[in-house]
């Protein structure tokens, strides 16, 4: 299964209301060895300040996949989002895992 993972600014907040990347390529693609279940379709981050991400997720055939590779522009340094969709079933910062973590070990110890 292959996944591309496509990145977008729709909220944000600069002066002219737009992203300086709008219109451009910025994909990440993903190849998984086993069917990976990623029920939800879209993601969305924010960072509190009027600046918000949007990641769509599809899948894709390995033509395509080679075709987005070669025309994305990386992902604008946001890479760690897909990693925690991929691991968490969401987009997190660094704290945000962090605090996702020990509250999953808390649950843990009270359930046992």
């Amino acid at each position: 299964m292959i996944l591309a993972f496509e990145l977008s600014m729709p909220g944000n907040n600069s002066w002219n209301s737009k992203w300086s990347g709008e219109g451009r390529s910025y994909v990440i693609v993903k190849k998984f060895t086993a069917k990976k279940l990623i029920e939800q379709r879209s993601f969305h981050y924010s960072w509190g300040d009027g600046w918000g991400a949007r990641i769509d997720v599809r899948e894709v055939d390995a033509a395509e996949a080679r075709k987005l590779r070669k025309n994305s522009l990386g992902f604008c340094g946001y890479d760690w989002m897909v990693k925690t969709i991929i691991d968490y079933g969401q987009p997190m910062a660094d704290h945000e895992v962090k605090e996702y973590l020990s509250l999953m070990k808390g649950s843990e110890t009270c359930s046992q």
